[in-house]
């Protein structure tokens, strides 16, 4: 027997992959093998396609969950599957902002030349895709926060930062400096809503909600574009006109106390803040001296004061 001669054991020796077998495998297992210079070219998903996995998602859950020992961890659960959707909105506003970033150097290393003419409309192309991919993530943040809404009875909101839809835009062809013009103006629109803007305040101890609905849908009736501003307080007073605003879809802007940076001044500063928008007119009910304190400055930049609820301060 010939120890050197090779054996024949029914086997086909290894061959190292090659890169056109490589793009095949991925091709037969994605669909799509987008190079770095490429735009990825295939949809989105549809909205009702989107809107029955969702819902399907939160049924199962639901499902799942009901009626067991593991019931008092449901709501916290939803609010994380909601959660999913805005964080990928974000990560990818984060990626935006890079793409802006490199838009703005393409443009000044503009030479002519026929290299740096194509980098910048790759730019352009990537941040179009990415702005509609962070419209897409926050189209299912809203639907999953509605359901979510729905099965809890409380309104879904980030643990910190905002909670913002913005505009679609695309275009089939469009100039850098349009571009990073337009999306800037975007999202300027997106967080200083244009309407009436009327400032809200009371204790936290006040709780006659009916009084307060009324109060602001009195106030709404006068100013049909009614954007209301208060202090973001838990409980009390200014957590009823939050909740008049949600069921109401009213948009609210909440003025919290910077306890970190103003310390015991924080109350006031934030007063300073929410007149710094001159509202049309504040709306006041029983509270502290802070509430106190908005009202008569409110009273000194010639600001209408409203009071409601048989108003004291303490």
């Amino acid at each position: 027997m010939n120890l050197l001669a090779p054996l024949d054991d029914g086997f086909e020796p290894h061959h190292a992959s090659s890169p056109t077998d490589r793009f095949i495998y991925e091709m037969q297992l994605y669909g799509h093998r987008p190079l770095q210079d490429e735009p990825d070219p295939r949809g989105l998903p549809e909205e009702p396609v989107v809107q029955s996995a969702i819902t399907a998602i939160f049924d199962a859950f639901v499902e799942m969950f009901g009626d067991t020992r593991l019931e008092p961890d449901l709501e916290d659960l939803l609010w994380s599957s909601v959660n999913l959707f805005h964080r990928a909105g974000e990560r990818i506003q984060r990626e935006l902002q890079r793409n802006e970033d490199a838009q703005h150097s393409g443009q000044e290393e503009q030479d002519g030349s026929e290299v740096k003419s194509v980098e910048l409309e790759r730019l352009i192309a990537e941040g179009i895709t990415l702005l509609e991919r962070r419209n897409a993530f926050e189209f299912m943040r809203d639907y999953a926060a509605d359901l979510f809404g729905a099965e809890t009875g409380s309104t879904w909101r980030p643990r910190t930062g905002s909670k913002v839809s913005h505009a679609n835009m695309t275009a089939a062809m469009i100039d850098s400096r349009d571009f990073l013009s337009a999306r800037r103006h975007a999202e300027t629109e997106v967080l200083i809503p244009a309407g009436t803007k009327i400032a809200f305040s009371g204790g936290m101890d006040y709780n006659d909600h009916e009084c307060i609905f009324d109060a602001l849908d009195r106030a709404r009736a006068k100013f049909p574009d009614l954007v209301l501003l208060h202090g973001g307080s838990p409980k009390g007073a200014e957590r009823i006109a939050a909740c008049w605003a949600e069921n109401r879809k009213v948009t609210q802007i909440s003025f919290k106390p910077n306890w970190t940076k103003h310390a015991k001044a924080a109350p006031f500063r934030r007063n300073d803040d929410m007149l710094s928008v001159m509202p049309a007119g504040v709306i006041i009910f029983p509270g502290s001296g802070i509430t106190g304190n908005l009202a008569d400055k409110s009273r000194r930049l010639g600001i209408p004061v409203w009071r409601f609820g048989g108003v004291s301060f303490r």
